[in-house]
């Protein structure tokens, strides 16, 4: 499980850009962040390469397009594998592969079939290479979607249509170690209904009404922020499965706009900077959630970089961190040196963009086929909308109502 020496600031490393600077520039910006914990869509071997020998640990990812070969195919695991993975380690560190992004969301059968068998293909083509038992865990991302129930946390429990696909892989974690991700964005919960949803409690801060938090009626635990209630939601419902003890729950993905349409409500620079900086104290603080206070919670903000060529509302290019030039999109109170010569960056396309040609200064700001090669993908932070079968009346009921029962694993 969990350690406080384990815990540390992660952030998502997208692409989806064709004017970013290159990875070594972004090296030393995740380093003013001191972010140790950084995740790939891909194996990009020019960021792996870039960051050999700095102490960086990487998640990568395995793109959905590949998740039925490797099902079908064993040998394709291995393929992949010494493409992927065996010319960056040991200089590069690679803890864990993600194999596809957000599959159990979906609806394509085939695909729901595929992701276990995928996964157990690549799990014993690292075990062919001596790269399991801790070293290259294999795990998979989930949305809040796959939860029929999400409020309050107590009450969740995997949708029934993903049920018969969760249990297996739920076991898989169990015996191979890999941890349970989720994609959890507060955002998406106060974008859908703003007028009742409490900005304070998405924020981590205290209610705008006065208070401090809602409190699980059955659990007796106390929520003062709503991205906590939503992993302990996820807890809730591994713990119902019966593998809540044995699995770690990882925060895949999570933040704030800066920037959005005009129906976007919320996508400020100002709620974006509290929304990242009280997140990255409370990182920083190793906390735990209060159904696992003891686990300091590992959480992966998104993301680097704005990212300009991402399809959706506006608000999908504006999770960065920072903007492609290596300024900072707003203030959370960290302080990043001076980057200079930005060079050129490759896109998702593998064509070639500028990186600002004035080089990157920062001041005040918040500290191929197969994969082979960078770009193999993308994934919108939309795809991790908030349960619609929850909705945010869920969440409106809980907090005024409080009623509910459930039994939470001891």
């Amino acid at each position: 499980m969990s350690t406080a020496s384990s815990a540390a600031l992660g952030i998502n490393y997208g692409q989806v850009a064709d004017n970013l600077p290159p990875p070594q520039s972004a090296a030393v910006l995740l380093r003013a962040l001191n972010a140790t914990k950084i995740k790939l869509y891909d194996t990009d071997p020019r960021v792996l390469a870039a960051f050999a020998n700095t102490g960086a640990d990487f998640t990568v990812g395995l793109p959905d397009r590949l998740v039925p070969r490797l099902a079908a195919d064993p040998a394709a695991a291995a393929a992949w594998v010494r493409a992927n993975i065996l010319p960056h380690i040991p200089s590069t560190s690679i803890s864990a592969v993600t194999v596809g992004n957000e599959v159990l969301s979906g609806t394509d059968p085939a695909m729901l079939r595929a992701l276990l068998p995928a996964m157990e293909s690549l799990h014993a083509a690292l075990a062919a290479s001596n790269l399991t038992a801790g070293r290259v865990r294999v795990t998979t991302a989930h949305s809040l979607a796959v939860l029929a129930t999400s409020f309050p946390p107590s009450a969740a429990a995997f949708r029934r249509d993903v049920a018969p696909f969760m249990g297996p892989l739920l076991g898989f974690l169990a015996r191979t170690g890999g941890p349970f991700l989720v994609n959890a964005y507060p955002y998406f919960a106060y974008k859908a209904d703003p007028a009742r949803v409490d900005l304070g409690y998405a924020l981590f801060e205290p209610t705008t009404t006065g208070g401090s938090g809602v409190q699980d009626p059955d659990t007796g635990l106390k929520y003062d922020n709503m991205l906590h209630a939503q992993v302990d939601a996820v807890r809730a419902a591994i713990c119902k499965a019966n593998y809540g003890k044995a699995l770690e729950v990882h925060v895949s993905e999570t933040g704030w706009p800066s920037a959005g349409d005009d129906d976007e409500a919320g996508a400020t620079p100002e709620n974006a900077a509290r929304y990242n900086g009280n997140l990255m104290r409370m990182v920083a603080q190793g906390k735990g959630t209060p159904a696992a206070p003891d686990e300091p919670l590992q959480v992966y903000v998104f993301a680097l970089f704005n990212e300009d060529q991402k399809p959706g509302p506006a608000s999908e290019r504006h999770y960065g961190l920072f903007k492609p030039d290596g300024t900072p999109a707003y203030d959370v109170g960290v302080k990043a040196p001076a980057i200079k010569g930005s060079g050129s960056s490759t896109n998702a396309n593998g064509t070639s963009g500028g990186g600002g040609g004035t080089g990157l200064v920062v001041a005040q700001g918040p500290g191929g086929e197969d994969a082979a090669g960078q770009g193999t993908g993308f994934y919108t932070v939309s795809a991790a909308a908030v349960n619609k079968v929850t909705t945010l009346t869920t969440l409106c009921k809980f907090m005024t109502n409080l009623m509910l029962n459930f039994t939470t694993c001891k």
